[in-house]
């Protein structure tokens, strides 16, 4: 700890400063990787929770799982896409890719659907 004063002329010092300023790049580079994909989880759990408490509170969880399905049915990806038209585009048509899934803030509807029709069968 002699670095943080100063009054050291010890070269020990200057490599244990060097040491623990590398560890911490490092650790900030993880962070920065780990810290979105662990927000995306927390949201994506958070969606299940309200989905969860939907199905409580209008104890028809059967009905949720048919909304979410409408929803999937238009929101379906497009198999082939035309880059000429990606700017028209408010979100990326084709099939999301495993990073994609990774940072993704909402759970696929066809989990979300079949935790609602599992629910729907405690009712």
């Amino acid at each position: 700890m002699a670095f943080y004063s100063g009054h050291s002329r010890s070269k020990d010092s200057g490599q244990l400063a060097l040491i623990l300023m590398a560890f911490g790049v490092v650790a900030w580079i993880v962070a920065a990787l780990i810290g979105p994909i662990v927000s995306a989880a927390v949201s994506r759990q958070r969606e299940y929770l309200a989905d969860a408490s939907g199905a409580e509170i209008t104890r028809f969880p059967d009905g949720l799982a048919s909304a979410l399905d409408k929803l999937k049915q238009y929101g379906r990806p497009m198999r082939r896409a035309s880059s000429s038209m990606a700017h028209m585009y408010i979100s990326d048509p084709v099939k999301p890719s495993v990073a994609e899934r990774l940072f993704s803030t909402h759970p696929p509807l066809d989990k979300r659907i079949a935790r609602l029709n599992e629910m729907g069968s405690k009712f």
